[in-house]
């Protein structure tokens, strides 16, 4: 019984000092997750008659935008957006205001712009829905 004793008051002896000495490691503070805002069609098209410097993006392909975009708009599309900020774009803090056709596409790019420093950025779905006027290329 004694030996019993002995070895369980050594198996608690060492669990306390294995929890004594364990730390929880210090983490490094992570900088908040870039981001970008939603905003729905009506607010985007009454931001667009605002003289206020914004661009109007479409992230589509060359092809989806001839056929028909945004009066305005320019062409950038998601998949030419990497690691280094567009040509197309080069103030970080201008008012961005993005779309694709349906919206999947506009918030992965809204996405990679705000990684990428834009501070600016709303993404407001797709075209499908768009209840302003559309024009196409000639």
């Amino acid at each position: 019984m004694r030996k019993t004793i002995g070895i369980a008051a050594a198996v608690l002896l060492l669990a306390s000092i294995g929890c004594a000495s364990s730390r929880p490691a210090e983490s490094e503070p992570q900088p908040p997750a870039a981001t970008y805002t939603m905003i729905g069609q009506d607010e985007a098209a009454e931001r667009m008659t605002r003289d206020d410097g914004h661009v109007v993006v479409d992230v589509r392909r060359q092809d989806e935008y001839d056929a028909g975009h945004i009066p305005g708009a320019i062409l950038i599309p998601n998949e030419s957006i990497g690691s280094e900020r567009p040509e197309a774009l080069p103030d970080p803090e201008q008012i961005i205001l993005i779309y694709c056709r349906s919206g999947n596409r506009s918030k992965q790019a809204a996405q990679k712009l705000a990684d990428l420093g834009y501070t600016n950025v709303y993404e407001f779905g797709g075209i499908i829905t768009w209840p302003g006027e559309i024009v196409t290329e000639e």
